[in-house]
């Protein structure tokens, strides 16, 4: 499989699984650290796109900051994803593999691949959407099944 092809594969199947969090993020009654934890989400989002941009905002931008009212989360999700959807989308196979260089945590000039951005944004997303998933939990809801392998097996008899 192509590596630009697993990338939009992938922000599709952290897409479908955030959503079913954000869902079940409605039933819970102290909605604040999923809150806070999927701003964080938006927010990475956000200002990685800034910084492969270089765009001269990106140093300001803060990984947890804002934190967005529940009812703006899915549709300042929506908009983060669309940026890196339409940012890939534009790019060739070969691209993905090119360095971007960046403005890091320190002020200082870091360079990594394309695609390595990508993955750290969609297994960031993983990492963050279980602990999302812990907080339901222990507000006595089940959450809904979200690993990957559900989104992919089909029962064959």
């Amino acid at each position: 499989m192509e590596m630009k092809r697993y990338l939009l594969d992938t922000f599709a199947y952290n897409d479908h699984a955030n959503k079913l969090v954000l869902t079940k993020m409605r039933d819970i009654c102290d909605q604040s650290g999923a809150v806070r934890l999927f701003s964080h989400l938006i927010n990475s989002q956000y200002k990685w796109m800034s910084r492969v941009v270089r765009d001269s905002k990106a140093l300001a931008m803060d990984w947890w900051e804002p934190v967005y009212a529940f009812a703006e989360l899915e549709g300042k999700w929506n908009d983060s994803l669309g940026l890196w959807l339409t940012f890939i989308g534009e790019r060739s196979e070969e691209q993905m593999y090119e360095e971007k260089e960046f403005v890091g945590f320190d002020g200082g000039e870091w360079t990594a691949p394309l695609k390595d951005i990508a993955l750290q944004l969609n297994y960031h997303s993983i990492h963050h959407r279980a602990q999302i998933q812990s907080l339901i939990r222990a507000q006595g809801i089940e959450p809904d099944f979200v690993d990957y392998i559900g989104t992919v097996y089909r029962k064959l008899s």
